[in-house]
């Protein structure tokens, strides 16, 4: 079976997902990730819109800083990128975000199959009560489910939290690989989400935004590199349609 894993934080950079299914730690990195058991990339990618918006809250066990999270009721859209990836494989991805060892999956795997097909019948189900166990459905693209993870709680109910610059960084070069955005755009979006709008300057966005985007090839290059040593994801790069 095969759903499409829909990334609307740093996993939007497909050189950021490549840690997590050929595992490793990234350069800079404060987290070693397992990776998926199958480590064959995403056959595909594609960048996608969602009902909705993301926030920043919690404090982020691999950057610092607030997380990103994806809440369906806040007004606009959500830029996110959906990766095509086996069940195994999105089981694989929840079990890191969720800080679960990839290796006791087995009666996870059963438990996301059931919570899938709760959430495309009813846009949402719970693999449990902890950060990104909150499954989303927002739909289907070619008739296979669109899937994300995100918080039991909206953005109205936690208090938010300013994400680390080498985050918004990974989340804005995410954005310009996938969506193709430029500069001004990126910044604009990224400036208006709750966690940064209260917390960063629209000049410092700017700023930090322009300065991921110049670094955004060279760094695409090493991570994936190191990422997969055998050859680069099919999911690098633009997306294809």
């Amino acid at each position: 079976m095969e759903v499409w894993y829909v990334a609307y934080g740093s996993n939007m950079h497909a050189a950021r997902l490549a840690w997590y299914i050929g595992g490793g730690c990234p350069p800079g990195g404060k987290r070693t990730y397992p990776g998926c058991r199958d480590r064959r990339p995403p056959s595909r990618s594609v960048p996608v819109s969602l009902p909705g918006g993301i926030y920043f809250a919690g404090e982020s066990g691999a950057w610092t800083g607030g997380m990103a999270f994806y809440d369906p009721h806040l007004p606009g859209e959500a830029a996110a990128r959906a990766y095509l990836v086996t069940l195994e494989q999105f089981t694989d991805i929840a079990a890191q975000e969720m800080y679960r060892p990839v290796d006791d999956t087995t009666d996870l795997i059963p438990a996301t199959g059931v919570a899938i097909d709760a959430a495309v019948a009813n846009g949402r189900a719970t693999l449990g009560p902890g950060r990104y166990e909150t499954l989303v459905c927002p739909g289907s693209r070619s008739g296979v489910p669109m899937l994300t993870f995100t918080a039991p709680e909206g953005a109205s109910g936690v208090r938010c939290r300013p994400p680390a610059p080498t985050y918004l960084g990974m989340i804005a070069r995410g954005l310009r690989e996938s969506h193709g955005w430029p500069t001004e755009r990126i910044a604009s979006y990224l400036a208006g989400r709750p966690g940064v709008a209260d917390a960063w300057s629209p000049d410092a966005v700017a700023a930090l935004v322009a300065e991921a985007v110049v670094d955004e090839a060279l760094v695409s290059e090493v991570l994936v590199s190191e990422a997969f040593p055998e050859g680069s994801p099919s999911a690098s790069g633009r997306p294809g349609g």
